[in-house]
């Protein structure tokens, strides 16, 4: 770990509504059960292996920011059982979905948050993440809301210093102008190189990449998604 201080928060919140419709009981029994055992303790400063956060060995260290339905998540930590997972996501009914799916397939990979992502990437120790993957991220389409998008040179300059030399940052989004917006910030910030070289490198879906309900909801309303790739240098 490093003394230097943390990126000041910011002010603004980088996601909206915490909760939508009422919770099933199972749900609601997965959030008082299942979560707190999940779920990461940031009152404790971490360990300096992160990896001593789960019952096995692992190889690799990935985080998900905003997870949404959790369907990337799920189908990521099943594939890769010894890839050490942290998700984070504040919206309690999203939250309360993953948990069922984490119980029903037994997998033990999984860490969990739910709260702001940035108490998590400023708790984690410096070079401890081998990817972070951010996909689908609230675009805030308003441009006085512009802000509030979790890409920004405070935010980057987080994942710089958990990411692991030569780590990947992956984003996703079918919103042109927030694609735009990160391609310019990871350009501006300097630590991150893109691994484009032609079109179809950011079309092309990640490999193994099993959807999700966002991007659904991208093709019926007419929007095709870049999926962007970067590399910490």
């Amino acid at each position: 770990m490093t003394d230097k201080p943390h990126p000041s928060r910011s002010t603004e919140a980088f996601f909206g509504r915490r909760k939508g419709k009422p919770l099933r009981e199972k749900q609601a029994e997965g959030l008082a059960t299942l979560l707190p055992q999940l779920k990461l303790d940031l009152a404790n400063p971490a360990p300096d292996r992160i990896e001593s956060l789960y019952d096995f060995s692992v190889e690799r260290m990935r985080l998900e920011i905003g997870f949404g339905g959790g369907e990337h998540l799920i189908h990521r930590a099943a594939e890769n059982p010894s890839t050490g997972f942290i998700g984070v996501e504040p919206f309690v009914n999203s939250m309360a979905k993953l948990l069922a799916s984490v119980e029903e397939q037994g997998l033990r990979n999984i860490r969990l948050y739910d709260d702001d992502a940035t108490q998590v990437l400023d708790w984690l120790p410096d070079a401890s993440i081998d990817q972070i993957d951010l996909l689908y991220a609230d675009p805030w389409p308003k441009r006085k809301h512009w802000k509030r998008r979790f890409v920004s040179q405070v935010n980057l300059e987080r994942f710089h210093r958990v990411l692991k030399p030569g780590a990947t940052f992956c984003f996703a989004s079918d919103i042109d102008t927030y694609v735009n917006w990160t391609l310019i910030h990871c350009r501006d910030h300097g630590g991150f190189a893109w691994q484009a070289e032609q079109a179809s490198d950011w079309l092309t879906p990640y490999a193994g990449w099993p959807g999700t309900r966002y991007e659904n909801k991208a093709r019926r309303e007419g929007r095709s998604s870049a999926y962007l790739t970067f590399i910490k240098v």
